[in-house]
């Protein structure tokens, strides 16, 4: 990397050619965090890291990868997760906003991913240890909170009782909130607040995800004939 403190460079090409030699220089620490897993698509870092994980010189290194429930959405994600944990890594899944989606490589080198530009997504690479000491500090912070892989996987599927359905339904149906709370007969606030809920319970980012998971889970065919409070669901009007 050239010596000035802190770079940006457009798209993924461009990111490997200036900095993909960082990859392969990590010795102690390896720590990424992202929302999917398609925020650092290029395989090279990965490679590099298994690389580095399966090196009988490297009993002290130790790779941390933290993502956000979109990265559970499709069997293929988990099962690219599992064989990173395989090799060695760490990987946990929080449910609360992530600071930045970066790498830090042993402390010393820091890869921020920015905003989507027509060349490719744009990254910010420092060596400022002030930046890099902040920003590992958050990321670290939301780790703590985390909740290891294997433990969500193994989670049993969550249990909806008969609001829960409803509200499931609801959100397939293409309700508004507000009509979504009259059919409940709950105020705007708590239907917002049980959906948000329902989206932590299904460890889903986004509603839209909370449908995938919910179906996923075989829970999205399961509509209750009554409401919560006993009433028979209103048909609906044509």
């Amino acid at each position: 990397m050239r010596s000035e403190q802190v770079f940006s460079v457009h798209g993924d090409a461009e990111l490997v050619a200036r900095a993909g030699h960082l990859f392969a220089s990590a010795r102690s620490e390896f720590l990424c965090a992202a929302r999917d897993l398609s925020t650092w698509s290029q395989p090279e870092a990965g490679a590099a890291v298994r690389a580095r994980m399966r090196a009988p010189d490297s009993p002290a290194f130790t790779a941390h990868k933290l993502l956000s429930p979109l990265a559970l959405v499709d069997e293929e994600a988990r099962a690219h997760l599992r064989l990173v944990r395989s090799k060695g890594a760490a990987v946990r899944i929080s449910s609360s906003p992530l600071p930045h989606e970066t790498i830090i490589i042993d402390r010393r080198v820091m890869i921020l991913a920015g905003r989507q530009t027509p060349s490719g997504r744009e990254y910010t690479v420092t060596t400022s240890q002030l930046l890099i000491d902040g920003v590992h500090s958050l990321v670290r912070a939301v780790w703590d909170s985390a909740v290891d892989l294997g433990a969500c996987l193994r989670g049993e599927v969550p249990h909806l009782d008969a609001e829960g359905q409803v509200i499931l339904e609801a959100l397939g149906s293409g309700l508004t909130d507000e009509s979504a709370a009259r059919r409940l007969g709950i105020s705007l606030r708590t239907y917002r607040r049980r959906v948000a809920e329902l989206m932590a319970s299904l460890e889903a980012g986004s509603r839209f995800q909370a449908g995938l998971r919910a179906g996923e889970l075989g829970l999205s065919g399961r509509s209750p004939s009554r409401l919560p409070d006993g009433r028979p669901e209103p048909t609906a009007r044509t």
